[in-house]
């Protein structure tokens, strides 16, 4: 490696450096891909072969979405864990995981929750419905089609949880206006700001119900 012009005589500790440095990001840029491949494959294999056999896992039955779930959970597994990572359906978002955001917002037994608060175990043998038990694109809840209608999102992120707190609304006692409808959405946050139209396709709906 030359001295830099510039910056005059590289010293020995510095010329090291540079010469390390470099021969690094040659070595990685090469093998990156394979490298990588075959790391994501070989924790995959042992995340699916470890997942039947978790110690001190726990048996446990969910209805989600009308159909019987029989798992084995570590019973430390939060509701919305379960339903993304055990179950798959990632319809309900991981936004927060406080409490504070309503983006996995859930009913259980017809009551909405932050699923991110409560562990699975607690809903042994109760009723979950997500979002993809509301409606299909064939045939969307009314609620899911007024959010279209009304443009009720915009990244699209906390829709999930707009809307399954939506449905939830309709059997909750709440007032005509929009500042009733807003106090009851308020735990469910919209980064983008789209509000507005949220209320204004919640209460399409509940005067069509």
């Amino acid at each position: 490696m030359q001295d830099d012009p510039e910056l005059g005589p590289l010293d020995p500790s510095r010329r090291a450096f540079l010469w390390n440095t470099t021969a690094a990001a040659i070595v990685i840029g090469v093998s990156r891909p394979s490298t990588d491949v075959s790391l994501v494959e070989s924790v995959s294999a042992a995340e699916v072969e470890s997942a039947p056999n978790i110690e001190g896992a726990v048996p446990i039955t969910l209805h989600i979405n009308g159909k019987e779930r029989k798992l084995r959970i570590d019973p430390r597994t939060t509701l919305l864990d379960c339903i993304r990572e055990t179950v798959s359906l990632t319809g309900t978002k991981k936004g927060c995981d406080h409490g504070q955001c309503g983006a996995c917002t859930v009913h259980v037994n017809g009551v909405r929750v932050n699923s991110c608060l409560s562990l699975a175990l607690m809903h042994d043998g109760e009723e979950i419905t997500t979002i993809e038990g509301l409606g299909t694109p064939e045939s969307l809840h009314p609620m899911q089609a007024a959010f279209v209608a009304f443009d009720g999102y915009q990244c699209g992120y906390c829709t999930s949880g707009q809307i399954m707190s939506g449905v939830a609304l309709l059997k909750e006692p709440c007032g005509p206006d929009d500042a009733a409808v807003k106090e009851l959405m308020s735990g469910n946050i919209c980064r983008c700001g789209a509000y507005a139209n949220i209320v204004a396709a919640i209460q399409k709906v509940r005067k069509t119900i």
